[in-house]
Parts: C-alpha cells; structure tokens; sequence
C-alpha cells in the first residue's frame, strides 16, 4: 500500500491475519501514534521498556520494528488542514493489523475550536478559527471534532474494548483487599450512546424528532431537551460476547457476567441481556452453563469444565465489585455501562494510570493508554507511563510474545514494591522515590 506521509521501513514484515489466526513474523512492523499532551513522553519511556523486554526474553532473535503514524496534534502538523486522523493512518492499521497509541485530545464542551497542545477549547471570531490559542498561544488550533478515540474504533470496526483490572503489589489503594479484583471487562464499542446520534436543543433536528415523538409516537418529550438516540443490535451484542466467552474459554476463567441496565431500558440494554444468553446457548452449549441452570439442575454446584455465565444490573455490580469482587472474572457490557465499571474497578487498584486498554475487531487490535492527555505536564517527563505500558503488554501477550509481556510485568511491580515510583504514587507512599516518567521506565528495565 502507498501512503502520502508514512515511511514503510524496510527491515520489518506485516503481521497477518489468515483462517482466524494472528501470523506474527519476529521482526513485525507495529504502527505506533505517540499521542497528545504528555504522551511522547510516556511513549518513549514505554518504547524502551517494550524493546528491553523483547531482547531480554527472546536473546535477540525476535525484535519490533517500530513504525510512526499521526493522529491528533501530530498529524495536524504533519499533514495540516485539519486533517487530525489521516486516511494515511488508518490504512496503515488495516495493513499492519496490530497498532500501538498514546492518549489524544477529546473536546468535552460546546465550542467551535480546540487546541491539540493544551485542550483548550475556544469560540472564533465571527466563526473563523483564532489565530492562536487564547490560552497557550499555540498555533494548533483546529476545528472541534467528537472525539478522536471513538473515531478510530468506529471506522476501524474495534467493536471491543478490552480492559483487563487487577492489583499489583505495593500500589496504594482505597481498599482493603485490591487483590481480590482481577476482572478483565468487554466493553462493546461502537454502539450505544457512543454510536454518536445527538440533536443539540433547539435545533430543526432536535425539533423535528421532538414532534414525531410527541404526535405520532404519543411520548412527552420536554421542548427544550436535546435529543440522543442509543441503538443496541443483535449483531453487536452477540460479537461482543462471543469474544468475552471465548477469552473465558480460551483463559480457563470460571465465569461471564453480562452487565445491563434492562430493568429499566428492556428493549436496549435488557435486551443485551437476552441477546447475550441466546447467543451463549447456541453457540456454547456445551462448554457454559446459565446461573438459573445452575440452580435448577445442579443444586448450585457448578459442574467442572464449564464457565458460568450470569447478569447483573448495573448499578448492582458498582457494589458487588467492592463487596464480592473474587466472584467475577469475565464482564461483557454495552458501550456506557463498560466506560464506567472499567474505570471504577481501575479506581480500586490505583487508578487509571496503571490501567491498561485495547480497542480489538475481528482482526485489527489498537492498544491504547486508558487515560487522557494532562497536557499541564506536556514534556515535564513526570506522568507515571504504566497504562501505556501495561496496553504494550497486553499487545505483546495478544501476538503471542507471552514470556516478554510476563517479564515486564514482573519488573513493574518489583519497581513499585521498591517504592521507587512517578509522583503520582510517590505522594501516597511513606518513604518513597519520585523518579520521573524516563528514570520509571529505566527502573522497570533495571527490574527485569
């Protein structure tokens, strides 16, 4: 494949996808995007922690051979008029097949620009884009767009959102036993109230669908509301189960818990709920067993070789994961509900900076850091960098480097017990060292 701005290096191969198998060369290209605000800095320190581990596990024989890509301030740069998520780069993630970013710009308010070097977002003058930042001054100013991640898992059909949640040992937590949580959350990613079907409040749109509602659907619907619309398909539930019960089955994890809100939305999430179990039954039959089956035909006893598959409301499971959190391993939940547990649960272990994530289709698989830009510390080289890190080992463990993710792993919380850690930690831990991001990532290194 040609691309206008991206350079192929010529000492790597493609990985690829073949019969439902990832085919990983030892020298696979990996497309990477470093990422807005801080994230070329926590980009380089997991780069060299990610390279130090494959040499170390393998003895030189297996190597990643990196591959720049653009997408937020970068590309913006690179490729100007606001192009901020280039055709380039998403042709090189279909072709790669497996990809690699640090965290991006997302607008939250009701403005017409923002800023990709410190988030600002700002009205022009007369509509026209401000010259320059009316906070930083920067020149990167750029229309305001919905948001870069969704984006990037839509048009690439990353369908799955992919958060594994566990403790590692000596980080500060607001728990009594944060060991006790080791979950891995499935969270469907393009549907829902992400699909992005918003009216803004006094719009024609808005109006309009206000007035069908109102006289032909007979619902009452406030005049001044804004309108969103949340679509869940039978297509997107049963693929976004099928793969959380296949990594159970494939994991050896003893259970599956569909997440729902449908006591209250029956036809949307309650539906997820029945859509999940119908496609467990007719697909899985005999490898899972239903919680009411359980009870019905096994006097609660749960037969060896199958996975239990359950549901639980969603408000119920904010409290199960901190009252029985060792009774749940699998969770496969729509759009929204898995945004907010998969933050929750990171928050019981220590937050999101040690939270790791992936946006995973049928055959491409986007790693990501979980949290946002922070751009306050862009190039202060102090943000603690192992979500990124930790998303490095879930791509190095998905292509089937198991040994080199395990080292680092290992080395991470070696350093963390050490109490030789970024900040962010070392603010909650008595006697600690407060290293910066680039000496973290040496350390874990020095662990291995």
């Amino acid at each position: 494949m040609k691309y206008q701005k991206i350079k192929v290096p010529s000492n790597g191969k493609r990985i690829t996808f073949e019969k439902g198998k990832l085919n990983v060369p030892d020298n696979p290209i990996i497309p990477f995007v470093e990422g807005d605000g801080m994230g070329p800095d926590i980009w380089r320190a997991t780069k060299r922690v990610l390279d130090a581990a494959v040499e170390k596990a393998f003895a030189g024989k297996k190597k990643i051979i990196w591959m720049e890509i653009h997408a937020g301030l970068s590309a913006l740069k690179k490729y100007g008029n606001d192009d901020i998520l280039p055709e380039d780069t998403l042709n090189a993630i279909r072709e790669f097949k497996v990809a690699i970013k640090g965290p991006l710009t997302t607008p939250v308010g009701g403005f017409d620009f923002v800023c990709l070097v410190c988030a600002k977002e700002q009205n022009g003058v007369n509509g026209k884009r401000p010259e320059k930042c009316v906070k930083c001054g920067s020149e990167f100013v750029t229309k305001r767009f919905r948001s870069l991640n969704v984006g990037l898992r839509q048009i690439l059909d990353l369908y799955a959102c992919v958060r594994p949640v566990r403790w590692y040992k000596g980080v500060p937590c607001p728990v009594k036993r944060p060991d006790k949580l080791d979950v891995i959350v499935f969270r469907e990613n393009t549907e829902d109230v992400y699909a992005g079907i918003e009216f803004q409040e006094g719009t024609k749109e808005a109006k309009k669908i206000i007035s069908f509602l109102k006289n032909v659907m007979g619902k009452n619907v406030r005049e001044d509301s804004g309108i969103g619309i949340k679509p869940i398909s039978i297509f997107g539930t049963k693929r976004l189960v099928r793969k959380a019960i296949n990594h159970a089955l494939e994991q050896n994890l003893p259970s599956v818990t569909l997440v729902h809100k449908g006591n209250i939305m029956k036809f949307t999430e309650g539906a997820f709920r029945d859509w999940g179990y119908e496609l467990a039954k007719e697909e899985y039959r005999d490898k899972i067993v239903t919680e009411q089956e359980l009870w019905d035909e096994f006097d609660g006893k749960m037969p060896e070789g199958k996975i239990l598959i359950k549901d639980r409301i969603a408000d119920q499971t904010f409290q199960q994961v901190l009252l029985r959190p060792d009774e749940y391993s699998v969770f496969a939940t729509p759009n929204l509900n898995g945004d907010y547990l998969s933050d929750a649960c990171a928050a019981q272990v220590g937050g999101l900076g040690l939270a790791p994530g992936a946006n995973i289709g049928d055959e491409i698989a986007l790693f990501e850091a979980t949290h946002g830009t922070a751009p306050k510390y862009t190039g202060m080289d102090k943000v603690n960098p192992s979500s990124l890190i930790l998303s490095g080992v879930m791509m190095l463990k998905y292509m089937g480097w198991i040994k080199a993710g395990e080292m680092i792993e290992n080395a991470l919380e070696k350093t963390i017990s050490q109490k030789t850690v970024t900040y962010d930690l070392e603010r909650q831990m008595e006697g600690a060292t407060k290293l910066k991001t680039s000496e973290f990532g040496e350390k874990i290194i020095e662990n291995m």
